[in-house]
């Protein structure tokens, strides 16, 4: 199921060249499909949304905003238990991400200069959220809550209706615990285009964030730069790095959490242990015979995991850096000792009591990750993702004179005389 090899500096870079591959790869055709759907929205508006939703869901709502009274409604009736473990999770995810607020702040300087940065929330927020089998109550919060907290003015929520016509109720639910203000019935890259382009019902954002399949990632990638985006998200990926304290059980569990997700989805544990290995292979056997997602998670470990077999730690740390994965989980003796060494990671999971799920669900830290290696350069969905910042600039004439002579050399080596003349014509 999962294949097992033993670390030699060459089949695992052949490894991470197959992971980087699966995700770069995009069907020439979906581009041009929903190039026509963008184009489509942005010239005929409600018309051509109606047409898209119809062809696509099967039926068109009466209405694509959802009532107040329907989300509220959904609040009320949904699982109590369910609504508390909600409450729960915002309250952690609030917690963690009001530490992430910077202030404007004010520089005066002695000789009368003022410099300054302001920093606010975005105007108009789009969050998409899928809808059937795929829907995922836990991204409206990590998505939404971070939001609120940095002063987005009003976050637009489209999800897909389902076969009778209405949203999620758990999707709902999430909405009104989140604080999201207004909801649309409307799904796919023809929703990504509306957010973007505004319609006459759907008012135009600023940003658009949240996950969806390859049409409404594709529509995300082409209408960046008309809005801003999250991040291109890929698919979903674990590396584990276990010595020979770690449980086998716990190792076999937490790579098929990922592997669930998608038939591209990659689990690679780095062990130095070939008794943890070679366990850890008869646990992902015994464990996935009972699992609903059976048949993905084979795909998923057969195509793009691995058991390797390292000969050291310093090697495994190595390799994770390399890989850059979305989920690192350290099941090592003293896994702290290690966090101030990996430093590509989208988030990592210490010690066995802290598997991914908990950074899924419930813990704080916000679940929307950068994949594909990307963790190099990307980071983790943020309050500073919801938020834009301009600076300003007060002179005075004193100032301005000492000055001058520096700026006026400066913009005549570049050539830019009317640059110079803007300074010398004050004087």
């Amino acid at each position: 199921m999962i294949s097992m090899v033993k670390a030699d500096g060459a089949r695992e870079r052949e490894l991470i060249a197959t992971l980087r591959n699966r995700s770069t790869e995009v069907d020439q055709k979906v581009t041009v499909v929903v190039s026509e759907i963008l184009k489509e929205i942005k010239e005929k508006g409600d018309e051509a949304l109606k047409a898209y939703t119809l062809k696509f869901d099967g039926r068109c709502p009466e209405s694509f905003e959802v009532d107040r009274e329907e989300i509220n409604d959904a609040l009320t009736q949904a699982d109590p238990a369910f609504v508390e473990a909600l409450l729960s999770a915002q309250e952690n995810i609030a917690a963690f991400h009001s530490r992430q607020k910077h202030q404007s702040f004010v520089d005066t300087q002695m000789n009368g200069v003022i410099l300054g940065q302001r920093i606010r929330g975005l105007d108009r927020v789009g969050l998409y959220v899928p809808g059937g089998t795929a829907a995922y109550p836990s991204s409206v919060l990590m998505n939404a809550v971070p939001a609120k907290i940095a002063g987005v003015k009003e976050l637009i929520m489209v999800t897909p209706p389902g076969k009778d016509g209405r949203a999620n109720p758990d999707i709902l639910t999430a909405a009104a615990i989140a604080g999201v203000d207004r909801v649309f019935l409307v799904g796919g890259a023809q929703a990504v285009a509306a957010l973007a382009y505004g319609t006459e019902t759907i008012p135009k954002v600023d940003k658009i964030v949240g996950p969806g399949n390859i049409y409404v990632a594709t529509a995300k990638k082409l209408l960046y730069g008309t809005v801003d985006i999250d991040m291109i998200a890929g698919p979903s990926e674990i590396l584990v790095m276990a010595d020979d304290s770690a449980d086998p059980k716990y190792l076999a569990a937490d790579l098929m959490s990922q592997a669930e997700h998608d038939v591209l989805a990659s689990a690679i544990l780095l062990t130095t242990s070939e008794t943890v290995a070679q366990k850890t292979q008869e646990e992902i056997r015994r464990q996935c015979a009972g699992l609903s997602r059976k048949a993905i998670i084979e795909q998923s470990l057969r195509d793009f995991g691995a058991v390797i077999i390292c000969r050291s730690a310093d090697e495994m740390v190595e390799f994770a850096n390399e890989l850059a994965p979305e989920h690192l989980e350290v099941m090592m003796e003293n896994p702290m000792e290690y966090v101030g060494r990996l430093d590509h990671a989208g988030s990592v999971f210490l010690g066995k009591y802290s598997p991914e799920p908990l950074g899924d669900y419930y813990a704080g830290p916000n679940h929307v990750l950068p994949t594909g290696g990307t963790a190099r350069f990307f980071s983790p969905l943020s309050v500073e993702s919801f938020v834009k910042r301009s600076s300003f600039i007060y002179y005075t004439r004193q100032a301005l004179e000492e000055a001058k002579d520096d700026i006026m050399l400066i913009a005549e080596k570049e050539g830019l005389t009317a640059h110079a003349n803007s300074i010398a014509v004050r004087f």
